[in-house]
């Protein structure tokens, strides 16, 4: 029996939702580079064999490798069908794609297809993902305004972003897509930033589920967060978007940063060696103090100097030429760091 295919990737945008489950049948390393959103890793090679295969190919004879993977291939998709598809019923019906909707794909397709499910297989695979995000990205990201929340750090910018969403609001929080606080403190402790691409794919998913009538709150952040670049439609369309001039006191500042970066207070060795990096902008003699206060553990201290000697004057040298429309906001005061102070104003941007 012989199931329809995806013809294109532009069909499955418009039906994700039609799936039962989205499988990507290539190795976990392609996998962790990017993937359709949703997808479930279910490799019929994996890393190992993936190369196996691929030297036999370019060595030896494009025969000689497609006998040994059609074997690794068999053996795996019937270890997925033990372990993980069994349970499912007839009607079960599931979307499995590769890097071009080849071999990979097909092979799997045509075995859950033969036990009787009802398999669509994605034509062009993954490429023709990658190929409709650079496509459609820029214009998708158009179709939006944005409302910009400015600040300096530690004035609660991602807290309030975070309490936006909560309370029903259309949030891109870039640096939570992109893993990382967009400093050089800023990589999150237990996990590592996503690949280029996958940063883009995850902008892409969070906007295609918009509504373009209302606006998308974003932070105002620079062209990388960490080392993901954002898409230079994006930095146009919110470096003239209106602007939230978000302030918060020093003594607040020192206390909400104290509690996002506690990781590095438990560590203060890694805290010590992350400064090292600032040494091109403040020099050796300023990091040595800075260093000083962590060893005696000064910690609020280190605090206040890194606001007043590099935090702050880094963002006023860049916010005011980057964000034009800040000069003629009114100055929004957060009066305390408490979950009802983001509550609070959170319900009055969005009023607004």
């Amino acid at each position: 029996m012989k199931y329809p295919a995806i013809r294109a990737f532009t069909d499955l945008a418009e039906h994700l939702g039609e799936f039962d489950q989205i499988i990507d049948v290539r190795s976990p390393a392609e996998f962790a580079l990017d993937h359709i959103p949703g997808a479930i890793n279910y490799p019929v090679l994996n890393d190992a064999e993936r190369i196996q295969v691929g030297t036999l190919y370019k060595q030896v004879s494009a025969f000689e490798a497609k006998k040994i993977g059609a074997a690794l291939i068999a053996q795996n998709i019937g270890r997925h069908i033990e372990t993980a598809f069994l349970h499912h019923p007839k009607e079960w019906k599931p979307l499995i794609y590769c890097w071009r909707g080849g071999n990979r794909s097909g092979s799997m397709a045509l075995i859950l297809a033969k036990i009787g499910w009802p398999v669509v297989q994605l034509d062009g695979g993954y490429k023709a993902f990658r190929q409709h995000i650079n496509t459609e990205l820029g214009a998708l990201i158009a179709r939006f305004t944005y409302r910009v929340i400015c600040g300096t750090t530690g004035s609660g910018k991602s807290r309030l972003l975070e309490t936006l969403h909560k309370q029903g609001a259309q949030v891109l929080d870039l640096e939570k897509l992109a893993v990382h606080r967009g400093s050089v403190l800023g990589d999150f402790a237990s996990s590592k930033q996503p690949s280029q691409k996958a940063f883009e794919t995850a902008i892409w998913a969070t906007l295609r589920q918009f509504d373009t009538s209302k606006p998308v709150f974003v932070e105002s952040e620079s062209k990388k967060v960490g080392n993901c670049r954002v898409p230079v439609e994006l930095i146009e369309r919110i470096r003239q978007a209106e602007c939230i001039n978000l302030q918060l006191s020093e003594e607040l500042r020192v206390a909400l940063l104290m509690q996002d970066y506690a990781h590095f207070i438990e560590q203060p060795a890694e805290l010590i060696a992350r400064l090292q990096f600032l040494t091109p902008l403040h020099g050796k003699q300023k990091i040595q103090q800075w260093q000083s206060l962590i060893e005696q553990n000064m910690m609020v201290e280190l605090v206040h100097d890194l606001i007043n000697s590099h935090y702050d004057p880094s963002y006023l040298r860049s916010i005011g030429r980057n964000f034009p429309q800040l000069s003629q906001t009114i100055p929004t005061q957060l009066a305390g760091i408490q979950e009802a102070d983001f509550i609070l104003l959170a319900r009055q941007l969005l009023e607004h």
